[in-house]
């Protein structure tokens, strides 16, 4: 079934499909991160916010849906899929349109062959553009009956590694979840029922609020005022699960964009929010005023951060990310298997940093947006085993809402995109995280 996406006229739309194709090209050339290329060439182009939307979703379903996509396109080219990387993201955004999105099939090839014909290094494949995306709209019926979200949708290596870590249903489950556009959820400053009905939205069980309905969050009641944050629903638990109390004095350690820097100081802690990139640091900055918080802000390498013990610290370590697919799809493609061991090497050293950090006495959160084990439970094993002063603080299920699929038996807690499913269709699902809660002798 088609996604709805935003439509626009037959004649209009090439400057925006210009940007997706080239963006999703970024991506299979260079691995890319998908929204940054998209912002940059958004800003580029001066796309008006509809063509800008519909960049954003071409560009996203033709990475979400891109195994189907590619296997068709093998399927029915007599030389296999295109080397070319600019070839193939413009057969890859062009199928995405015909497939998956509410775009009109003969809007969808037109503009696709203008663009061919528009890049002089492209000119000569016009004719094989047209031919192959004709045929996919005929064919399209048959192409759909052989999507596969394990099989075809997500690479083999990460097929492989979620079937050994969580078993072969579960991670077909999360492939599943992966094929559908992720819901928005807020954490609200207070009354979450009342925002919820105000927006149209549902509360979770962990606290946050679900949005039903897709609409830029900038044009939202509550927005301006800061009385709300956009925050994935288990994003939202290492903060809440830290338990911070007013005064405390609590690190924030690779904090930017600050969702959960947010939580901590609305809570009344002195944060001090510590981030290597200065350009992410100036968008926490901006979320910080406007939602009228208070924050010493930090750009430092937290490897070299000097600093007195705090209370406690929070550290959501850099990591493959591939909990998150379900809202970035380009990571399930630009990620690599050698990505995860040398970012694991990463967060040894900076548990390890973290763990100097916290006082005597106090309590240490680790979490990544990672589903790969040796980014999580790996890791904290790895740690406890190096730091006989620290033990684990167990998570109830209680403290997560009443969800005891969220908590293992160590009482660290792994969601997956897959949880959550019996909200239904466009509620379902988190982002996969993984929270350890430690704590130091006193």
């Amino acid at each position: 079934m088609k996604q709805p996406a935003v439509k626009t006229k037959d004649a209009q739309g090439l400057a925006a499909r210009r940007v997706a194709s080239a963006a999703v090209a970024d991506v299979i050339r260079e691995r890319a991160a998908l929204d940054d290329v998209l912002d940059d060439a958004i800003a580029r182009a001066r796309l008006d916010p509809r063509d800008g939307a519909l960049a954003r979703a071409i560009a996203t379903v033709a990475l979400r849906r891109f195994g189907t996509i590619r296997h068709a396109l093998a399927e029915r080219l007599s030389k296999g899929v295109p080397g070319n990387a600019r070839l193939l993201a413009l057969l890859a955004t062009g199928a995405a349109q015909i497939l998956f999105l509410d775009v009109p099939d003969h809007a969808a090839v037109d503009l696709s062959v203008r663009l061919a014909r528009e890049d002089k290094n492209l000119q000569h494949a016009a004719g094989l553009v047209n031919a192959i995306l004709r045929r996919l709209a005929r064919e399209r019926d048959a192409v759909l009956t052989q999507t596969d979200p394990l099989g075809l949708d997500t690479p083999d290596w990460l097929a492989a590694r979620w079937s050994d870590a969580y078993g072969p249903g579960r991670a077909r489950a999360i492939a599943e979840a992966h094929a559908a556009a992720a819901s928005v959820d807020l954490t609200v400053k207070q009354d979450a029922q009342g925002w919820a009905e105000r927006l149209g939205g549902i509360v979770l069980p962990t606290g946050s609020v679900r949005l039903i309905e897709r609409t830029p969050v900038r044009e939202l009641p509550g927005y301006a005022e800061g009385e709300w944050w956009v925050q994935d629903a288990a994003a939202a638990l290492p903060a809440r699960l830290l338990g911070a109390r007013p005064g405390e004095r609590i690190a924030d350690l690779c904090a930017a964009p600050g969702g959960k820097t947010a939580q901590l100081a609305h809570a009344g802690a002195r944060v001090v929010a510590v981030d290597k990139s200065a350009r992410r640091l100036h968008r926490l900055a901006d979320n910080m005023q406007r939602l009228r918080l208070a924050v010493d802000i930090r750009a430092a390498d937290v490897l070299e951060l000097d600093e007195e013990p705090f209370d406690a610290v929070l550290l959501d370590a850099p990591c493959s990310a591939t909990g998150t697919i379900r809202r970035h799809p380009d990571v399930a493609w630009a990620k690599r298997p050698e990505d995860v061991a040398g970012l694991a090497d990463l967060q040894r050293q900076l548990l390890d940093k973290a763990a100097g950090l916290v006082r005597p006495g106090g309590r240490l959160i680790y979490c990544t947006c990672s589903l790969e084990p040796e980014e999580g439970e790996g890791q904290v094993a790895s740690f406890l085993a190096r730091h006989g002063a620290f033990a684990r603080a167990p998570v109830d299920a209680r403290e997560v809402g009443g969800l005891a699929d969220l908590v293992d038996a160590r009482g660290d807690v792994r969601a997956l995109p897959c949880h959550l499913a019996d909200l239904g269709p466009g509620r379902a699902g988190l982002d996969g995280f993984f929270v350890a809660r430690l704590s130091r002798r006193a």
